[in-house]
């Protein structure tokens, strides 16, 4: 995963947290549910990068396993 795409997601984690916050600051439940939703879709694209780069390691030692 780039730093860039860490950043990004990273903010978006952050932003959902202040949504969350001042959605049950202001009792405003729509905006909650909108901050978890944005902390929700964060997590999921770590956990997608970490799989993708877990899979490209995993063939990089099989190429050099077989010489390619």
């Amino acid at each position: 995963m780039s730093l860039s795409d860490k950043i990004s997601n990273r903010a978006e984690e952050l932003g959902g947290k202040a949504k969350e916050a001042v959605g049950d600051f202001t009792g405003d439940d729509d905006l909650r549910a909108e901050g978890k939703a944005d902390q929700l879709a964060a997590g999921l694209k770590d956990a997608a990068a970490d799989v993708k780069d877990a899979v490209g390691d995993a063939v990089d030692r099989v190429k050099k396993k077989f010489g390619n």
